[in-house]
């Protein structure tokens, strides 16, 4: 009986992300919201599932989704647009994650009583964005390509900065030593290296692609092998997520490149990956992009009311603080309804999540704690990221933003290509 359930539930999930995709079309609700919500319910609300029942294979599962999104991302994203967003993703993300460690460790320390170093671990915990909810966000909204691209590498780049940042302070905590320079050389190798893996690996599949594909049921290998790159990087000790986003970025210009020795040396004819490829991807990306958000919701733990409104709070401060990082960071970028959106997008994710408990496993004092506020800036983050996106996008707080972030003259508050763009 309950195998039967699981199974009809699982169908009926698939029914509805395509109901509230639908929705969104219309509304401009997204569909993120409703689905963390669905998960909020059977998970914390009415206790049917809890992430423990998942056992190993729900953090798998969580990591197999981030990959698939960001190769999917990597392979729409053009040379030409990386380059004018490149620097600009760089300051976006350096300044919003600086921004979040001091705003979160001043709330922490004033109210909460914490040392300022569990101040500042706690921010850093919660200094990124989630690729996995940003990116689907993004994809549908009416802003610029350049735009997409800032965003899509800020929440990449982000994550890797949060987790070698918070494993250096909760050392720190521990062992009362805190090493920067070791902490810089750490990013810098994971971002560097991870980059010159997953590009390598991309022209090395591009030659063999055209071999692989007499094989049967091929479809399935080139996720496979983004796999096989993730697990690669990781185990060197560098950023996955950096690895599976420069591969699909390479293999997604692979005519753009004249590497004609490399091309040479791997004796293969460098190819892209068709229409139908790319097709399937997107299907897989729905799917898992649907479980993903519920998994989100039955995660969260609500053990404390008063944590609770605490993280609140540090939401609604970080929603205040990234209006002038956006408008320092991006510049001329940043005008208009880009801006805008720009600025409300701060949602928390798999990242935040999966270091939330490992202060406490680290023994730092106030380890507790910050595990249950971290949860919960997670789920507020989410919900007003959400809620923000479409009040902005129907103007209704638009005046608002638009104080910051005007449009340029002759321009209007949406450009007719952006909204193209974002339907596209």
């Amino acid at each position: 009986m309950e195998i039967a359930l699981t199974i009809g539930f699982v169908g009926l999930l698939v029914f509805l992300a395509h109901l509230f995709a639908a929705l969104f079309e219309r509304t401009r609700i997204p569909d993120v919201l409703p689905l963390v919500i669905l998960g909020l319910l059977i998970g914390p609300g009415l206790k049917l599932i809890t992430p423990e029942a998942f056992g190993k294979v729900g953090p798998v599962f969580t990591t197999v989704s981030l990959i698939i999104i960001l190769f999917q991302s990597g392979l729409g994203l053009h040379l030409a647009t990386l380059r004018e967003s490149l620097l600009p993703g760089i300051r976006l993300t350096v300044l919003n994650f600086i921004g979040t460690m001091l705003v979160t460790a001043a709330i922490a320390v004033l109210g909460l009583r914490m040392s300022l170093l569990e101040g500042l671990l706690l921010g850093a915990i919660i200094g990124g964005t989630s690729s996995a909810i940003v990116i689907p966000l993004v994809r549908h909204l009416p802003v610029r390509v350049e735009t997409r691209a800032i965003l899509l590498l800020e929440a990449t780049f982000s994550d890797v900065l949060c987790i070698v940042t918070a494993l250096a302070l909760i050392q720190a905590a521990r062992y009362h030593e805190l090493r920067p320079t070791l902490m810089l050389g750490q990013l810098i190798a994971s971002f560097l290296v991870a980059a010159i893996i997953g590009a390598l690996a991309a022209f090395f599949w591009s030659a063999t692609l055209q071999r692989v594909r007499h094989l049967e049921n091929s479809m399935f290998l080139t996720p496979a092998f983004v796999f096989v790159i993730f697990s690669i990087a990781e185990l060197l000790g560098y950023s996955g997520a950096i690895a599976a986003l420069a591969f699909g970025i390479v293999l997604g210009n692979i005519q753009s490149f004249s590497l004609l020795a490399l091309r040479d040396l791997l004796r293969g004819q460098a190819v892209q990956l068709t229409q139908a490829e790319e097709a399937f991807f997107s299907e897989i990306v729905f799917l898992l992009k649907t479980f993903f958000f519920v998994y989100i919701g039955l995660s969260i733990r609500v053990a404390n009311i008063k944590l609770f409104a605490i993280g609140l709070g540090i939401v609604v401060a970080l929603v205040l603080m990234r209006i002038p990082v956006v408008w320092s960071a991006l510049g001329k970028i940043a005008r208009g309804l880009d801006g805008a959106l720009a600025a409300v997008m701060i949602p928390k994710g798999l990242a935040a999540a999966v270091l939330a408990s490992l202060p406490l496993q680290a023994g730092v004092r106030q380890g507790a704690i910050i595990q249950d506020i971290v949860y919960a800036v997670i789920l507020w983050s989410i919900v007003g990221t959400a809620l923000l996106t479409v009040l902005i996008e129907k103007r209704i707080l638009w005046r608002s933003y638009a104080r910051f972030f005007p449009a340029e003259e002759g321009e209007g508050s949406l450009p007719a290509n952006a909204r193209q763009e974002g339907d596209g």
